[in-house]
């Protein structure tokens, strides 16, 4: 009688034991061979889905203000659903028939949705083009891995949004994935990319995805609140270890955390500017258009080429403790 109970617990245990490897081994991976280009990417499936709901609920639903509002929240129940059930389905078939494959599709789907060595690639893409190359290198480096308008960027002007880049993404493209990963597996951070993908391809305050778009956009903002706090508090303690200003990190955190449209980007933003003692942020152009922007961060002394260097070596820092931490999570609590 008690013999499927204890099973079905032994099977969870191995199951959770099984995401901790995952965990461990996709983040190391990635650190040594960065994004697989020679495969095609589940974020770029997760976007043709987007793009491919978009058109067909636009179709449906009326161009009205409640139209698009409900057609947008169709758009993102249909993706938290299928990006979170598709990999459980197929994880949770592998683990019960063949688990040594589980592990391994699992662990490879980590290692895709990890970024830290591919952020580091592209920003020191910028790096090189600005040391080696022209300005005209390094504004093309740079609007690789930027949403504002580069064809008018200063050097300073390209080593600044390079820097940010670094900062905003080692939450977005690196603690939050590992965050979700450590309470659900990949399941639950191909969720998260599926929220994070939706916002950056209708999160926009334009006439075409004012409503449409605010679900997801909102949506995103929750998802991204508690992790991008978490990797700040983790950029600060990888300040210090490296050697960089954690003192002033932790003062513009506190200070400068909350100067941006979003409740979120400025955080890590923020310690990154208070670790290399620079100022961030600020006005911008995009599509053409000025933003007027708050800066982040105490200018005590030019932003300069190095410091992409050095925002890559604090990224790093702050993914090898989020993973230890991650870790230490799922073994202790789980």
């Amino acid at each position: 009688m008690h013999e499927i109970p204890q099973q079905t617990g032994r099977v969870t245990e191995l199951i959770y034991t099984y995401h901790t490897i995952a965990l461990a081994a996709g983040f190391i991976l990635d650190l040594i061979f960065g994004d697989p280009r020679w495969l095609y990417h589940p974020v770029c499936l997760i976007g043709k889905l987007i793009s491919s709901f978009e058109k067909g609920i636009r179709k449906v639903f009326p161009k009205t203000e409640k139209g698009e509002l409900a057609g947008g929240l169709v758009e993102v129940i249909l993706i938290c659903v299928i990006t979170l059930l598709v990999p459980a389905f197929v994880l949770y078939f592998l683990y019960i028939h063949l688990p040594a494959l589980g592990v391994l599709l699992e662990t490879f789907w980590c290692y895709q949705l990890l970024a830290t060595r591919s952020l580091r690639d592209e920003s020191m893409k910028v790096y090189d083009a600005l040391k080696k190359g022209t300005i005209e290198d390094a504004r093309h480096a740079v609007s690789m891995i930027v949403g504002r308008d580069t064809a008018e960027l200063t050097e300073e002007g390209v080593t600044k949004a390079a820097v940010e880049t670094v900062a905003e993404n080692t939450s977005d493209g690196v603690i939050a994935p590992m965050i979700y990963m450590a309470i659900g597996g990949v399941p639950l951070m191909f969720l998260y990319k599926g929220i994070n993908t939706m916002d950056s391809m209708l999160g926009y305050k334009n006439d075409k995805y004012l409503y449409f778009g605010r679900c997801a956009a909102k949506l995103d903002d929750a998802a991204n609140y508690l992790p991008s706090r978490i990797s700040g508090w983790l950029m600060v303690a990888g300040a210090f270890v490296i050697g960089l200003d954690s003192r002033n990190a932790s003062r513009i955190f506190k200070r400068d955390s909350r100067n941006h449209a979003s409740p979120n980007s400025a955080q890590t933003e923020a310690v990154m500017a208070g670790a290399l003692d620079v100022q961030l942020a600020g006005n911008a152009y995009y599509f053409g258009k000025l933003y007027e922007k708050p800066t982040i961060g105490d200018a005590i002394r030019e932003i300069e080429t190095e410091d992409i260097r050095y925002a890559n070596r604090l990224m790093y820092a702050t993914a090898i403790l989020g993973v230890i931490i991650c870790v230490l999570f799922r073994v202790v609590f789980l």
